[in-house]
């Protein structure tokens, strides 16, 4: 039965090599071991997969193409829900939506759904199928930012004949995909590049350097450009920090800041002109993804890396698969460690983190057990940049700059689950709606708001 087949493993990079270097860990499945992996699934008449993802995209139909070896048809299936494959196989938290859903893992392991999506999606862009364009419907939209939730929403949108510009702060396109995760989880030409590509193939316009409340506005946008709706989807790139003594010492950063100059400046490159101070010894503060992307960059920099978390590992938030790598690459980790104050120098420099042990109580709101100091547990760890990735909110420009556009109390846009917001006319999805979250749920976002868009200006228009 196919339930018996083991689950094929994927190739990896050596973890002593790749420690060195930022290409990509995960080498990805040959079309045998993909063929092969697709034969596990039982394609159920109710696929809990599917609910189970974001985007909806038809599993089981997608696998059923597979493994009769028709990439094509699996590709073409996946394109009805996703416009961007080979990003979300990647960086996706499979283990918690459809492969944690996935009737084999219940006694076994679940078909590696994440690995066959980045096969197809892979496949697709060095493949890539000639595009019908709808005939333009004469309305425009405009979109703010290039991260997913933009990205899904533009195409979407375009794909139902909208005259679409995304509008970009940076100077390459992309978001958190490129400035956000490391090269040797998602390359950038090969894969997020090729993805935009395809975007811009469906006739959606790109302009960057444009930062959305200061260059232009929403107002201006709408009541002098002429843009018939316009979709928010900028992202949460605000770093919270702990508030602690010594934050303002030389080095120490956000995980946001020390990413991008990673990323999108290429600091990790000698061709590239770019500083990066990682000293002998970097401590991240924080357990989930961010903190494993930055923890993962400094090690690959040359630096001993650490990780604190206040938590146990049974709550780390991060993805299992880079907690794994992460560990198989060296870094340590200090768990049920929280920091209450940087050390420094007598120039301002740091030298240290001073920490408490914690140990576990009754669980917070969030339903993870609420970590509680342990007294007189106080002890150092000799360092000589402290990284925080203790998450982000939304920049408070757009909001601050648009009418009647309501926002919570963390920053975050105010809509409803479809995008709309309090300002007619608005849409908004993804982080800058929800605070930080994943790839997939801000694409999610965004497609749902591409649905209202068009709803909207049909009825309105």
């Amino acid at each position: 039965m196919a339930n018996k087949i083991p689950r094929v493993p994927v190739r990896e990079q050596d973890p002593a090599v790749r420690a060195t270097n930022f290409s990509e860990v995960c080498l990805g499945y040959s079309l045998e071991e993909a063929t092969l992996e697709a034969t596990r699934c039982l394609n159920c008449k109710n696929p809990r997969c599917v609910a189970a993802c974001p985007v909806g995209i038809q599993i089981p139909q997608f696998i059923e193409a597979l493994k009769g070896g028709d990439v094509e048809s699996a590709a073409q299936i996946i394109s009805r829900d996703s416009s961007l494959p080979s990003i979300c196989g990647r960086v996706c938290p499979q283990e918690s939506q459809c492969e944690g859903s996935c009737i084999l893992g219940i006694k076994g392991e679940s078909v590696a759904i994440g690995k066959l999506e980045r096969f197809v999606g892979d496949w697709s862009l060095n493949n890539p199928q000639q595009v019908t364009l709808p005939q333009s419907n004469g309305k425009r939209v405009a979109i703010v930012g290039s991260g997913p939730a933009g990205l899904a929403c533009a195409s979407d949108l375009a794909k139902l004949g909208y005259q679409v510009t995304v509008f970009e702060a940076l100077h390459e396109v992309g978001g958190v995909l490129v400035y956000g995760i490391p090269e040797f989880r998602l390359p950038k030409k090969g894969v997020v590049a090729k993805e935009i590509d395809s975007v811009k193939r469906l006739g959606v316009k790109f302009e960057t350097d444009v930062i959305v409340g200061r260059t232009v506005t929403i107002d201006s946008l709408m009541d002098e450009e002429g843009f018939d709706a316009v979709f928010v989807g900028s992202g949460a790139g605000l770093p919270r920090f702990m508030g602690i003594e010594g934050e303002n010492l030389n080095g120490v950063l956000s995980a946001n800041e020390f990413l991008t100059r990673a990323n999108l400046m290429r600091a990790y490159d000698d061709q590239y002109d770019t500083p990066i101070y990682v000293g002998q010894r970097v401590v991240v503060v924080g357990g989930g993804n961010v903190a494993m992307d930055a923890v993962r960059t400094a090690r690959r920099l040359g630096a001993e890396a650490t990780i604190v978390y206040r938590r146990s590992e049974a709550e780390l938030p991060a993805r299992l698969e880079e907690v794994h790598h992460a560990k198989e690459e060296g870094i340590e980790f200090r768990m049920l460690t929280n920091p209450t104050r940087v050390l420094g120098d007598d120039k301002g420099w740091v030298v240290g983190l001073n920490c408490l042990k914690m140990e576990l109580g009754e669980p917070d709101a969030s339903g993870r057990r609420s970590p509680i100091e342990v007294e007189g547990s106080d002890f150092e760890i000799a360092c000589d940049v402290v990284i925080m990735a203790l998450g982000t909110s939304p920049n408070p420009l757009i909001a601050s700059t648009t009418a009647n556009l309501e926002t919570t109390r963390r920053g975050c846009i105010v809509a409803d689950e479809d995008g709309r917001t309090t300002r007619k006319g608005v849409f908004a999805g993804g982080d800058t709606v929800t605070g930080a979250a994943t790839v997939i749920l801000a694409m999610g976002a965004g497609r749902k708001a591409a649905a209202a868009i068009d709803k909207y200006l049909q009825e309105e228009c």
